[in-house]
């Protein structure tokens, strides 16, 4: 048989141990291997390639390890967050549930709010019930009783009216102003005499109005018991009619209720004498 020629050995050890000679190479550090050409590094130059090796092999070991740790700690937070999303608080979910049952309540009592609804033939009584509570009629009215008046008693407990109706104004339109609520989709704006911000829901002014207004003659007129009662009577129907009419909401008829019972309480307790009354008509040119 032919004799192999060293070339050919060699190449068949180099096929034999490819893999192995392939994976030393590569496990190699790069700054070991020498160049073709090239002295082979000292002793002490091996060792520090070896160290700055090492350190480079740490440095990416702890940014990889640093990488990790910040991966871990993302997913530790996200399913904090997401049970905050899916389990909101109590007190959440009970003010949703009645906003719903409000604008629910709400609808379903709007039968006059058009021509076409189940009541809409009692659509003109609930206007002029509502006419009956708008502000300007009773400062018109107010003024008009102020001025016919005689007696020093009734002009205090008229000038005083006409303070509390001004003061109702005042504060209506700014609750409305800060809380923006708009009105009930099935409402048709047809009121009477409207201002800018009558384009917003919560309070209901007729029901502050009739509030304060109904508390204010039970307290400070004499009627016998069946006008007493026309008067609770005529409260509960201005605020009724303004939910028949898809002008508000329930709850901004309550809160409207209870803020024209507050008002009452705050004109008695800045309630003006006869004699600043007087003073007061000096100032004006009334007197």
């Amino acid at each position: 048989m032919p004799a192999h020629s060293p070339k050919s050995r060699s190449r068949e050890r180099e096929t034999r141990s490819g893999g192995r000679l392939e994976f030393l190479v590569q496990s190699r550090p790069p700054g070991l291997l020498q160049r073709p050409g090239s002295e082979p590094p000292s002793p002490r130059h091996r060792a520090t390639q070896l160290e700055g090796h090492g350190l480079r092999r740490d440095s990416g070991s702890s940014s990889s390890s640093s990488c990790l740790a910040a991966a871990g700690c993302s997913q530790s937070q996200l399913p904090e967050e997401d049970c905050m999303k899916l389990n909101p608080s109590l007190l959440g979910i009970a003010l949703r549930s009645l906003l719903a049952i409000d604008l629910w309540l709400s609808k379903r009592l709007g039968v006059c709010a058009t021509e076409d609804s189940p009541w809409g033939s009692a659509r003109p009584i609930m206007k002029l019930i509502e006419v009956s509570g708008h502000g300007i009629p009773w400062i018109a009215g107010t003024l008009y009783c102020l001025w016919k008046s005689d007696s020093a008693a009734g002009q205090e407990v008229l000038l005083n009216l006409l303070l509390a109706l001004i003061l109702d104004l005042v504060l209506v339109g700014i609750v409305k102003s800060l809380v923006r609520r708009r009105r009930p989709t099935h409402n048709r704006m047809d009121m009477f005499a409207t201002f800018s911000v009558d384009r917003y829901s919560f309070p209901s002014g007729h029901a502050t109005r009739a509030a304060m207004g109904g508390r204010f003659f039970l307290n400070h007129l004499v009627l016998a018991v069946p006008l007493r009662i026309l008067v609770v009577l005529w409260v509960c129907i201005v605020g009724l009619s303004r939910v028949m009419l898809g002008r508000h909401n329930v709850t901004d008829v309550l809160c409207g209720f209870i803020m024209g019972y507050l008002q009452f309480s705050l004109v008695e307790y800045m309630w003006l004498s006869s004699n600043s009354l007087q003073t007061l008509l000096r100032l004006w040119g009334l007197k």
